[in-house]
């Protein structure tokens, strides 16, 4: 590859020709356009070289976007599994669309953490063989639905055997992001109440809250809505814990 111009992502290249991501990817999967691979599935690109491959194939660089399959049907997991990897960004697959949001921030990692060593104390008591994941890790709740959950609890009697977890959770906890609100609020909520998931959480780092749905009759009801003091959950006896813990800062830190 020539050395005349810097490497870029494949959303560089994607906003540089006015093309989708989707489509560079499934050029970069054919081999139709010039690549390094850095990693594992993770490529850098020149661009006046993919404009060079592009040219000499169809005499123009424009890529005709009604060609990529993932505009015509919808994305299964089989697609999914090929897509590069993107640093810096995280993939699922919501009724066949594909959704591409940002790493989370520190923060959100902060409180996963947390949550995490949480649940994982209380199942460790009540379900000594049940497990918490975090993400990154693919659950597939349908054919065209892939999710990665930012913890989920799967009981003893469920255990998971291989990957992608194809095993239905007992408990997904989502936590807010700015570029992931309306979709876990709203397109994800939906998804795991169609998927017949026990129990929702909403976590919302803003404001402090963790919102707790519980399937009743085939739909979700808030059932619990804590902004302080202790989270207690009446479907998990003896789960309890302080909100403050949860949210609050490394000691010696401010915003």
């Amino acid at each position: 590859m020539s050395s005349r111009s810097k490497y870029i992502t494949a959303q560089e290249l994607a906003e540089s020709l006015s093309l989708s991501v989707d489509t560079v990817w499934r050029y970069t999967r054919e081999k139709r356009i010039p690549f390094v691979e850095i990693g594992s599935r993770q490529y850098r690109y020149c661009k006046e070289d993919v404009l060079g491959a592009l040219q000499q194939k169809s005499n123009s660089y424009l890529a005709r976007e009604q060609e990529t399959p993932y505009n015509t049907r919808k994305m299964t997991y089989e697609d999914y599994a090929q897509l590069p990897e993107e640093p810096g960004f995280r993939y699922e697959v919501i009724d066949g669309v594909l959704i591409r949001d940002p790493s989370p921030s520190i923060e959100h990692q902060r409180i996963s953490r947390r949550l995490q060593r949480i649940l994982e104390d209380y199942f460790a008591k009540t379900d000594p063989e049940g497990e918490i994941f975090d993400a990154p890790l693919d659950v597939t709740l349908s054919k065209y639905t892939v999710v990665q959950p930012d913890l989920l609890y799967l009981p003893g009697s469920r255990p998971a055997i291989s990957t992608p977890i194809a095993i239905l959770p007992e408990l997904v906890v989502e936590i807010l992001s700015p570029s992931t609100g309306r979709k876990d609020r709203v397109t994800k909520l939906n998804r795991y109440q169609a998927s017949q998931v026990p129990h929702y959480w909403i976590v919302d780092p803003d404001s402090g809250i963790i919102e707790a749905y519980e399937l009743r009759e085939g739909n979700y009801v808030s059932l619990v809505r804590a902004c302080e003091g202790d989270f207690t959950h009446p479907s998990f006896p003896g789960l309890s814990f302080d909100m403050q813990g949860v949210f609050s800062l490394p000691q010696g830190r401010t915003i």
